[in-house]
């Protein structure tokens, strides 16, 4: 008999120092930090989710201006923000190659003109008749879909061809005329024409 009361009375131990330390967590609902994280946590809800997005967007002409590509999407209510997995954003530039912007993972502003990307940046251009082609890479990237614009405050490399180039920070007009900025610590290397 001695052994059953033991046993309830060490559960009954237990169970009280359980409540005890529910009832002080900053996370119980009773608490106003608790309150506070649980409504965040449970206000950053992803209301849709996508696998395998494609979206293009025309200009006046009726032609293709930018094409954006995700392997897959968060959509989240509260913020109106997007996440996407292995983003590929192409600026069309018409009879001439394509600037394609890639990376591991990516964020969408509320209003779609901001994109951040992150995790092994890529920006390449294949070569045209009028351009060398160009591959620059990055950690980091903000991008003005609309304008066509991106930036980095990040290390950069840059090559093309035999030819490279690294800075840290950047500057990049993707639509006609296409044009780079560096903003420090420019090397380059430039291989003799053969």
């Amino acid at each position: 008999m001695r052994h059953p009361a033991v046993l309830l009375l060490i559960l009954g131990l237990i169970a009280g120092a359980s409540w005890l330390l529910l009832d002080t967590s900053p996370l119980h609902p009773d608490t106003p930090a608790g309150d506070k994280v649980s409504a965040d946590l449970a206000g950053h809800q992803v209301d849709y989710y996508l696998r395998g997005l494609q979206t293009t967007t025309m200009g006046q002409d009726g032609k293709p201006t930018r094409t954006l590509r995700a392997e897959q999407v968060k959509h989240f209510l509260d913020t109106n923000t997007t996440e996407l997995l292995q983003p590929r954003l192409t600026i069309h530039q018409g009879d001439q190659p394509a600037w394609e912007v890639q990376a591991e993972s990516g964020w969408v502003s509320a209003d779609g003109k901001l994109i951040l990307l992150d995790d092994e940046v890529r920006i390449d251009r294949e070569q045209g008749t009028a351009n060398q082609p160009v591959h620059i890479t990055t950690a980091k990237l903000r991008v003005q879909p609309e304008e066509g614009y991106a930036e980095t405050d990040e290390q950069v490399r840059v090559r093309s061809n035999h030819d490279w180039l690294d800075a840290t920070g950047m500057q990049v007009w993707l639509r006609q005329p296409s044009r780079i900025k560096f903003l420090a610590d420019v090397k380059a290397f430039y291989a003799p024409p053969q």
